[in-house]
C-alpha cells in the first residue's frame, strides 16, 4: 500500500496537519456566511426552505469552557450541519449567560486575592462595572472557544442574556407576570446561602448526602418537672427559635399532653405542646419541635397555628436575636457562628442534663449549588411566581406528544416536578443581575412594577426608589428560545423560527432552565418552545467520577484541539455517547482517550491521498451516467452498501416532526442515536469502502481503460458521500478533503452541500443485497484466516483450492447445494480479485490431495495447502493447535456437563440456557477445526 500512499505526495501531505488547517477553513466558513440563516427563506415566512432552529444553552460567563460544553455542543453542531445539508434554513443561535450568582462569587473571590476587598468596599455601582469588565472579557474567549471545537453558530445573532435587547424581554415579561398576579411578594422561609447572602430557588439548593448525629434533648413539662418529652433534631442550635413542640393527633403516648406547656432549655421560655400530622409517630420519639422562622416545613405549621416566627440567626449564619426573639438567645451564645453555637448548646445542654443521647444519623443536607455552602432555612421577603398555572400546558404538552423528552426516562423525572410543583423563588439579594422592576413610593405607599423607570411618583409626584434585589439568573434565560429571536417585539426571526426544533442540554438542568422554557414559551407565545429535548449524558473520568475543577480531572477542550485536532475531539466524544449515556474519557492519558478519532482522521486521509493520486484532477464521470452493464460486483456491492450507510445514518439522526404534528408513540422516542450515526458513517468509509473497495479497484484503476475508468468514478463518487456522511461529525478533515476532489467549484463548501440520498438502483435487480460480492469478501476471509493458522509471512503466496457444495441428488434440494451453487457461479469469475486480496493462487475445484488446511463458509469450503510448509514452522503452528484443542475440548466438557444438569437447565432463565446452547454448537465446530488441523499439521 505504501507505493499507494507515496504516489499521492503531490496532492495531499503525508499526514493530515490540523493546526494549520481548522483556523483557516473556519475563517473560510465564516467570512462566507456559511452559518447564517435567512428569516425570508423560512416556510413559515413565506419561503421555499423548512426552519431547523436550535438555541444553544447558553454557557456561564464565569470562565473558560470544559470537555462537558465541547460535548453539548458538538451534539448540536451535528444536528445543524446535517440540516443544513438537507436544505433546511438551518439556524443555530448562539450566547452567553451573564450567572448572576455565579459571576458575582467569581469576581468577589478576585476581588479579595487580589486587593484584599469586599463588594462593600467599591460600592454597588463600582462593583457592577467590574464584574461587566470581567464578564465580557469572558464572553469573548467563549465564543472563541465554541468556533475552535468547529461549533457552526449563526454568529450575527450571537446573544446574552445582559443585553439591552434581553434585558428588556426580561423586564417584560415580569411586568406582565406582575399585571396578571402571577408574581407576589411573599413573606416565607426560603433557602439562604450565608456565603453568597442571598436566597436560592428550590433547584439552586441542592442536596448532599451527609453524615450527621441526631440529638435527643429533654424538654420538662412546665406544670409537672418531674416529666418531661424527648425531642429529636439534627440541629439543636436552632432550639433557640422553637415556639412549639408537636406530636401527632393520633399518637396515643402524648395524647395528654396536648394543650400543656413545656420549658425551652437554656432560653428557660414555655412553649406549648400542640398536634399536627407533621410529627411521624415512627421517627424518633414521636415528638418534634418548630422553629418556624428557620425550617420550611415548621413555616407552615406555624402558619396553621398562627405561631409566633422569631429570627434567632442573621445573614451570615450568626446566632444572635434579630426580629422578635425576645431574650432568648444568652450573651453566652451570642455572636457565634451556626455549627460552633451548635456544639455549644450540645454542652450546655449535657450540662444541665437536657441531653438524652446523640446518635450517628445520616440525612441530606441543602447546599448552595454554586459555592457549596450549607443553605440556611430563613424567614424573609422575597418575590415569587405562581407556577401551578404555568406548569399545566407544559404537562399535557409531553403526555400528549406535543414534545417529546429523550432518552424517555427522564419523563417520570419532568411529570414528578411538575405535578408537585412549588412556587419559584425569583428575587436574589445580589447586586450582579437584572434589577427587580418593582418600584415604591414611600410617602404615599404607591408600588408598581414598570418597563421603564419612572421620574416621579405618578400620585404623589414624590421620590420613588426602586426594589434593591435582583432577579434570578433563570429569569431571563427561561425566555431563552424566544427573546434571542426577538420577543417581544415581533420581528422576522420570530416569525420564521419561532419554536425551535431540538433542544439539547444536560439533565441537571431540566428543572432550572428546560421546564421554565416550556413554562414560558406556552404562556407568552401560546405554544411549546421546541419539540424534542435531548438530555445527553455527563462526561466522567476513568473511574467514573463526573468531571470537575475540584477533582482535578477536567479535560480543557483547547488541550484536545491543540493536540489532535477538533475532530478527533468530536468524533471521540460522539462516537462513546448512547442514548443519555455517560462518556467515559481518561483525564489523565488524553492519548489514550483521544487517539481513536485521531486515527480516524488519519485513515480518512490516506483514502484521500490513494484517491486523489489515483483520480487527479480531470474530471470523472458521473456514477448515474455509466453503463450498469460495465460495473463490476464490486461496484455494484459498494453503491449497495453505500444506500444502506445513508438509510442508516438517516434514521440515526431522525428526520424530526412534521411541523404542527405530534408524535405518534411509535416515533417519540426514534432518532437521535448520534453513536449510531457514526458508527455507520465510520464502518462505510472504513471497513467497507477502504478495507474492501479500494483494495478491489486498485487493480482497475491502475491498470487504467474502460475498467479503469469505471473505478475511478465509482470511488470518487462513494469517496465524496461517505465525507458528506461524516461532515457534521468531522467538519474539517471532510471539508479539506472534499474541497481537493475533481468537479468541485471554486468557492464551494462541503458544509453546503447536499446530504446524500438513497439511489436504489438495483433494488429492482436479482442481487439487491450485493450478496454475490459478499462471497468474494467471505472467501478472502477465510483465506486470510488460513494464512494466519499456518503462519504464513504476508509475503509468502499460498496454495488455495475453494470447494462449492454439491447436490447430493439429480436436482438441488438442500440449501447448501443452492448455496454452493451459487458460490461456483460468483467464485468462477472473481478468482483473480480474490487471489489478489488475500495474496494467494486461487483454483476452483475438488478437495485437493495431500496436507491442507480447510475454512467452512455459507456454501464452500477453502483449502489450503501446507505441504510445502517449512518444517519448523509446521511444528510451531502443530503445537500451537494441539495446545489451543486440548483447553477447547475440557472446555466444552465442562459447559456439556453443566447442560446435561437438569439442576442448572430447570432454574436458570430460558434465554441463559438458549445461549450456553449455542455456545456449545459453536465450540464443537470450532473444536472440529482444530482438530482436523492438528491431524494436518502433526501427521
Amino acid at each position: 500500500v505504501a507505493k499507494w500512499i507515496e504516489a499521492a505526495s503531490y496532492s495531499l501531505a503525508a499526514q493530515y496537519d490540523a493546526g494549520s488547517t481548522e483556523h483557516a477553513l473556519y475563517q473560510e466558513w465564516e467570512q462566507a456566511g456559511v452559518f447564517r440563516a435567512n428569516a425570508a427563506e423560512s416556510t413559515r415566512s413565506g419561503g421555499k426552505r423548512a426552519p431547523y432552529v436550535l438555541v444553544m444553552p447558553p454557557p456561564n460567563v464565569t470562565a473558560k469552557l470544559h470537555v462537558g460544553h465541547g460535548l453539548n455542543n458538538t451534539v448540536q453542531d451535528v444536528l445543524v450541519r446535517w440540516r443544513r445539508m438537507t436544505g433546511d434554513d438551518a439556524l443555530w443561535v448562539p450566547g452567553t449567560d451573564h450567572a448572576g450568582i455565579a459571576t458575582q462569587n467569581v469576581v468577589e473571590k478576585q476581588l479579595a486575592a487580589e486587593e484584599g476587598k469586599t463588594r462593600d468596599d467599591l460600592g454597588r455601582a463600582a462593583f457592577v462595572e467590574r464584574v461587566r469588565t470581567f464578564a465580557d472579557a469572558t464572553r469573548g474567549e467563549i465564543l472563541e472557544q465554541l468556533r475552535v471545537i468547529g461549533s457552526s453558530a449563526d454568529w450575527s445573532r450571537t446573544a446574552y442574556t445582559f443585553s439591552p435587547e434581553l434585558s428588556r424581554a426580561t423586564r417584560e415579561a415580569f411586568v406582565r407576570l406582575y399585571n396578571e398576579h402571577l408574581i407576589y411578594r411573599g413573606h416565607r422561609v426560603i433557602h439562604w446561602c450565608p456565603r453568597c447572602l442571598t436566597s436560592l430557588s428550590d433547584e439552586e439548593a441542592e442536596f448532599r448526602d451527609t453524615q450527621g448525629s441526631l440529638y435527643h434533648l429533654r424538654y420538662a413539662v412546665a406544670d409537672d418537672p418531674a416529666r418531661s418529652i424527648t425531642v429529636a433534631t439534627t440541629r439543636p442550635e436552632t432550639m433557640l427559635g422553637d415556639v412549639a413542640v408537636v406530636v401527632h393527633p393520633e399518637d396515643e403516648r402524648y395524647a395528654d399532653l396536648v394543650g400543656k406547656m413545656v420549658i425551652l432549655p437554656i432560653a428557660n421560655l414555655e412553649i406549648p405542646v400542640i398536634a399536627d400530622a407533621i410529627a411521624e409517630r415512627t421517627f424518633g420519639t414521636g415528638v418534634v419541635k418548630i422553629t418556624p422562622a428557620h425550617d420550611p416545613n415548621d413555616f407552615e405549621v406555624g402558619q396553621r397555628h398562627r405561631l409566633a416566627m422569631p429570627v434567632v440567626r442573621d445573614e451570615h449564619g450568626i446566632v444572635r436575636e434579630v426580629t422578635d426573639a425576645g431574650g432568648r438567645v444568652p450573651p453566652s451564645l451570642n455572636g457565634l457562628d451556626r455549627f460552633a453555637a451548635r456544639k455549644a448548646i450540645v454542652r450546655q445542654l449535657d450540662a444541665a442534663g437536657h441531653l438524652v443521647k446523640v446518635e450517628p444519623h445520616a440525612h441530606s443536607v441543602r447546599h448552595c449549588y454554586r459555592c457549596d455552602t450549607v443553605v440556611e432555612p430563613r424567614l424573609s421577603d422575597q418575590w415569587f411566581v405562581t407556577m401551578k398555572p404555568l406548569a399545566e400546558p407544559c404537562l399535557a404538552a409531553v403526555r400528549n406528544g406535543t414534545v417529546r423528552i429523550l432518552p424517555e426516562r427522564w419523563e417520570a423525572v419532568y411529570f414528578h416536578w411538575m405535578e408537585n410543583i412549588r412556587d419559584w423563588n425569583i428575587s436574589r439579594q445580589l447586586w450582579w443581575g437584572h434589577r427587580i422592576p418593582v418600584f415604591y413610593c414611600d410617602a404615599c405607599g404607591w408600588q408598581a412594577a414598570l418597563r421603564d423607570d419612572p421620574p416621579a411618583c405618578p400620585t404623589c409626584g414624590g421620590a420613588v426608589r426602586q426594589d434593591e434585589d435582583v432577579l434570578d439568573t433563570w429569569a431571563s434565560s427561561w425566555l431563552w428560545p424566544m427573546s434571542t429571536l426577538g420577543w417581544p417585539d415581533a420581528t422576522d426571526d420570530l416569525a420564521a423560527f419561532y419554536p425551535t426544533d431540538v433542544l439539547v442540554s444536560a439533565p441537571e438542568i431540566i428543572f432550572l432552565w428546560v421546564a421554565r422554557m416550556m413554562m414560558s414559551g406556552f404562556h407568552f407565545m401560546g405554544r411549546e418552545p421546541f419539540h424534542t429535548i435531548y438530555l445527553h449524558g455527563t462526561v466522567r473520568d476513568a473511574k467514573g467520577r463526573k468531571m470537575s475543577k475540584s477533582l482535578g480531572n477536567g479535560i480543557d477542550p483547547l488541550d484536545v484541539v491543540e493536540k489532535f485536532g477538533a475532530d478527533a475531539l468530536r468524533w471521540t466524544v460522539i462516537a462513546g455517547m448512547g442514548m443519555g449515556a455517560d462518556v467515559a474519557l481518561d483525564h489523565a492519558d488524553l492519548e489514550k482517550a483521544f487517539a481513536p478519532g485521531r486515527n480516524f482522521a488519519t485513515k480518512l486521509w490516506n483514502i484521500g491521498r490513494f484517491l486523489l493520486s489515483n483520480v487527479g484532477d480531470a474530471a470523472v464521470r458521473p456514477v448515474r451516467a455509466l453503463d450498469p452493464a460495465s460495473l463490476t460486483r464490486a461496484d455494484r456491492w459498494i453503491l449497495t452498501r453505500l444506500d444502506v450507510a445513508i438509510r442508516e445514518c438517516d434514521v440515526a439522526l431522525g428526520r424530526g416532526r412534521p411541523a404542527g404534528a405530534t408524535w405518534p408513540m411509535e416515533e417519540r422516542f426514534s432518532g437521535l442515536r448520534l453513536d449510531a450515526y457514526a458508527e455507520s458513517a465510520r464502518r462505510f468509509v472504513w471497513n467497507e469502502l477502504a478495507d474492501w473497495y479500494v483494495e478491489a479497484a486498485k487493480p482497475r484503476i491502475l491498470a487504467g481503460g474502460a475498467g479503469g475508468e469505471v473505478a475511478r468514478a465509482i470511488l470518487a463518487h462513494a469517496f465524496d458521500q461517505a465525507l458528506r456522511l461524516l461532515h457534521p461529525v468531522m467538519p474539517f478533515i471532510t471539508e479539506s478533503l472534499w474541497q481537493r476532489l475533481p468537479g468541485r467549484e471554486h468557492g464551494a463548501f462541503l458544509a453546503q452541500a447536499a446530504w446524500p440520498r438513497v439511489q436504489g438502483q438495483f433494488e429492482e435487480s436479482d442481487d439487491p443485497t450485493g450478496e454475490s460480492f459478499a462471497l468474494v469478501k467471505y472467501a478472502v476471509e477465510a483465506i486470510r484466516s488460513l494464512r494466519a493458522a499456518a503462519g504464513l509471512a504476508p509475503g509468502v503466496s499460498a496454495q488455495v483450492t475453494i470447494v462449492p457444495y454439491r447436490a447430493t441428488g439429480p436436482t438441488v434440494v438442500t440449501e447448501e447445494a443452492s448455496l454452493g451453487a451459487s458460490a461456483r457461479d460468483v467464485l468462477s469469475g472473481e478468482t483473480t480479485l480474490v487471489g489478489t486480496l488475500s495474496r494467494a493462487a486461487v483454483t476452483i475445484g475438488e478437495r485437493p490431495n495431500g496436507a491442507t488446511l480447510r475454512e467452512a463458509c455459507a456454501g464452500f469450503d477453502v483449502y489450503l495447502s501446507v505441504a510445502n510448509l517449512p518444517a519448523d514452522l509446521r511444528d510451531r503452528e502443530c503445537k500451537k493447535a494441539r495446545t489451543e484443542s486440548e483447553q477447547l475440548a475440557k472446555q466444552l466438557a465442562s459447559l456439556t456437563a453443566r447442560l446435561a444438569n437438569e439442576s442448572f437447565t430447570s432454574r436458570a432463565k430460558p434465554e441463559i440456557v438458549a445461549a450456553e446452547r449455542q455456545k456449545e454448537r459453536e465450540w464443537t465446530d470450532k473444536l472440529v477445526q482444530l482438530r482436523e488441523k492438528v491431524a494436518t499439521l502433526c501427521g
